[in-house]
């Protein structure tokens, strides 16, 4: 303190002092008024607070929240309450799938023995180009699942790679593929019935030779002059599909189909042959946990997220219709209930415990396909052709073999531990810009070759 202060405070005390409000202190110590007392928090007070009551308005309080940001808290607030439960405000109704691809396809095979469904948006040229379209994802979903669990994948790609197209089919015994004829129905929109899962014919060489199949038989549909660049895209049974085709069944084509095939890559999501070996031992007790039925579609998509199954709600909305048929038990011995009403009453009971919705595909009854879906899986995955990428839910998953080739280079390795089983479907962003960023790295159509010497001396420039 200057001199100067200190003698005009000596001044103003002073004159204090004459007329009796100055302090009893010394000058240097000024005694402070003593401190308002801060009433004790109770948090059973806070909990108290009855909406719609007046409470005090400060507009100094308002004023500083405008203009610095910082969040004063008022008693209307209850800032230390008790958190109250959260209502999501979830939706489980189905969306339909036209709001993630452009058009469905039924594909009658050439013996009409089959007739199968697929799920497409086309590819397009580049943007401000007349160039070659841009490449056809083709999807192979996992056993018991459908062609519909690509759908927001597919749609994360296209915001991605706007000329990419998508091709996802429904396998066999899956989603609205029919081994009946096309001509068994008037309205090819409507599902077919399905035949006895267990007469189904689910070896992986039939699968593999169905996905090729429809690859054709879309070129011929939507009149292409030529197959689009193309990357093959399978989940669990679907990868394993996928690697025979890249592996086992493109070499074996004559040589006009094999050139007419430009295979980029492949890409298989969450199986391994030792890890899926592994698991077939206890597939019958997991099977076990299901429920039979659903009393609605809105039912079963709950389910699937409750139960982590999905962990994503808005792909399991789009994938969990696919996934069901209508039990017409229930309809049909809906109409006798009246009589057994007033007879047996076990069989009421019993047709109450029907549900309305089942399972589409019965997986049960393709165990005697289980062993020989995945029995090679990392041999042929490492020396098919076309770039190759596996993801994975945990590295763990990984066996010797691809352990090896992941550190000699032969592989793409992407691991994401906070998704479950159905990778596509628990994180479609993700694996969306990793599927994006697998094109670009294998896009042969990008890479700018140096002219040859024989031109350049046709141009009469020196070598």
């Amino acid at each position: 303190m200057s001199e100067l202060h200190r003698q005009r405070l000596k001044a103003k005390y002073n004159q204090a002092l004459q007329s009796g409000h100055a302090p009893m202190s010394s000058l240097n110590h000024p005694i402070m008024p003593p401190p308002l007392p801060i009433p004790e928090f109770n948090e059973l007070d806070e909990d108290r607070y009855v909406p719609n009551t007046p409470q005090d308005d400060d507009s100094s309080s308002a004023s500083s929240v405008s203009s610095t940001g910082t969040v004063i808290p008022s008693p209307s607030r209850a800032l230390f309450a008790r958190p109250q439960p959260f209502q999501t405000g979830r939706s489980w109704d189905p969306v339909p799938w036209t709001a993630y691809f452009e058009r469905a396809l039924f594909l009658p095979s050439d013996d009409g023995s089959i007739t199968y469904h697929a799920y497409l948006t086309s590819p397009a040229p580049p943007s401000g180009s007349s160039k070659t379209p841009g490449p056809l994802f083709v999807t192979h979903h996992g056993a018991g699942s459908s062609g519909l669990s690509f759908a927001v994948l597919g749609s994360e790609i296209r915001k991605r790679l706007p000329s990419a197209g998508i091709l996802s089919l429904d396998a066999r015994g899956h989603g609205l593929t029919s081994s009946l004829p096309s001509s068994s129905s008037s309205d090819p929109t409507t599902p077919q019935p399905q035949d006895d899962t267990a007469k189904q014919d689910l070896s992986l060489a039939t699968l593999a030779q169905d996905l090729l199949s429809v690859l054709f038989l879309t070129q011929r549909q939507m009149h292409w002059p030529s197959l689009p660049p193309i990357i093959f895209v399978g989940h669990s049974l679907g990868g394993a599909v996928v690697t025979h085709v890249a592996a086992e069944l493109i070499p074996s084509l004559p040589r006009e189909k094999q050139q007419a095939i430009d295979l980029l890559g492949y890409v298989v999501l969450d199986v391994v042959e030792g890890s899926a070996m592994d698991a077939l031992q206890s597939m019958h007790a997991y099977l076990a946990t299901r429920p039979t039925g659903f009393d609605s579609v809105s039912e079963a998509i709950e389910w699937h997220v409750r139960s982590r199954t999905l962990r994503n709600g808005i792909s399991a909305r789009v994938s969990v219709p696919g996934l069901l048929v209508k039990n017409s038990n229930v309809a049909g011995s809906s109409s006798g209930s009246s009589s057994a009403a007033h007879g047996d009453g076990s069989a009421l009971s019993g047709a109450r415990r029907q549900k309305e919705w089942t399972w589409r595909t019965d997986l049960a009854k393709t165990q005697p396909f289980w062993e020989g879906w995945f029995r090679g899986l990392s041999g042929k995955f490492l020396r098919g052709r076309g770039g190759k990428m596996l993801l994975l839910a945990g590295t763990d998953r990984l066996d010797t073999e691809l352990t090896i080739g992941q550190m000699q280079g032969k592989y793409a390795l992407q691991v994401f531990p906070e998704a479950g089983h159905f990778i596509h479907e628990d994180l479609p962003e993700k694996t969306a810009m990793v599927l994006v960023d697998f094109h670009r790295r294998n896009d042969r159509s990008a890479l700018v070759l140096p002219p040859k010497v024989s031109e350049l001396l046709a141009q009469g420039k020196k070598v």
